[in-house]
């Protein structure tokens, strides 16, 4: 039986081929997404740890318990504004990391 050679491809690549490549709309929209996925995740994780119920975090921030969710699920545009008030409430450090295209800056 012959051996196949199987060409292996990196996640890049496969990013590349089935989302769309860097800078497409498709590719632009996916990584929002997946941004707000993690930082959903973020938020839900420091919110259990704290032992707090979605509506206590909101009644902390001043948002309903609604927005909390939308938060968490990674379903809702929140403002940085928003952002910085949840993970303050949760008493969380929070970090920017901005990359330009030719250098990093780090924003602590």
């Amino acid at each position: 039986m012959a051996k196949k050679d199987l060409k292996t491809y990196s996640l890049a690549e496969m990013k590349d081929k089935y989302i769309g490549k860097v800078g497409t709309t498709e590719r632009d929209e996916y990584e929002y997404e997946l941004r707000m996925t993690v930082l959903g995740t973020m938020i839900k994780t420091a919110r259990q740890e704290r032992n707090l119920t979605q509506e206590e975090l909101g009644k902390l921030v001043g948002v309903q318990k609604s927005q909390i969710s939308k938060l968490e699920n990674g379903a809702n545009s929140a403002t940085i504004d928003t952002i910085l008030k949840v993970f303050k409430a949760l008493k969380a450090e929070i970090n920017f990391n901005v990359k330009l295209e030719d250098h990093f800056v780090k924003l602590a």
